[in-house]
């Protein structure tokens, strides 16, 4: 096995050499990239491996534990996150007002990017949030979810009510809400729907992804996903 001088030493050798020369970052970033060309130093690429993704049986274990309290908020809010595929940021910003319950539409103000776009919900779904709804507007509440405190929920708040109800499921592993987001896209993915029309909705701002989807009408989007839905295990 080679013996190789530490990094430190062998950067303080280097720096004697390169002192007089006076560089800087950019000057530096050049050296090493054309070092690496004369030693035949290969950048290693990103890493293959596939994300871990629940499966039914888990995510169907993970409802019937929140079903089993009877605790009605926390339902509709592990049905909107599985139903939307909303990162846990944007589901606790979600404002009462940006609910669309006759067209089956939440608004998302500056998500992921800044970016503002439209996710869908099924229509199956909607006299569930409107009754969820009614009750948050008598409590004189703002947010789709809020504690008894009238306070929105916090991201951290949300996902140790996912780990709570995963130790009460018995499973092995938390899901967490980029989870149950992964588990909505990829399930949707494997029904045969474009990437066009499941882009909108995840918010991944793919250049390619994007130029499709801009011949497309949002309505055309929606009509595929809800025939999809229909077949969700939840």
């Amino acid at each position: 096995m080679t013996r190789r001088t530490s990094p430190r030493k062998k950067a303080r050798e280097l720096a004697k050499l390169l002192r007089a020369e006076r560089p800087d970052y950019a000057y530096l970033k050049e050296v090493f990239r054309h070092l690496r060309v004369e030693l035949e130093v290969t950048v290693p690429g990103p890493s293959r491996r596939l994300p871990w993704v629940p499966s039914e049986a888990q995510v169907r274990a993970l409802y019937e534990a929140v079903w089993r309290t009877r605790r009605t908020a926390d339902l509709v809010m592990i049905k909107t996150f599985l139903y939307t595929g909303l990162r846990v940021s944007e589901l606790v910003a979600v404002k009462l007002s940006e609910v669309d319950v006759d067209a089956c539409q939440i608004r998302v103000n500056l998500g992921k990017g800044k970016k503002d776009r439209v996710v869908p919900f099924p229509m199956g779904f909607r006299e569930t949030l409107a009754i969820h709804m009614a009750q948050r507007q008598q409590q004189g509440g703002q947010y789709l979810f809020e504690s008894s405190w009238k306070r929105r929920y916090s991201d951290r708040g949300v996902r140790r009510m996912l780990e709570r109800y995963g130790i009460q499921a018995g499973l092995d592993r938390t899901i967490s809400p980029h989870k149950l987001r992964h588990f909505l896209l990829t399930w949707l993915k494997a029904q045969g729907i474009d990437d066009a029309l499941i882009q909108p909705y995840s918010g991944h701002a793919s250049r390619q992804a994007l130029e499709v989807y801009s011949r497309l009408a949002l309505g055309e989007a929606q009509k595929e996903y809800e025939q999809a839905i229909r077949r969700f295990p939840i």
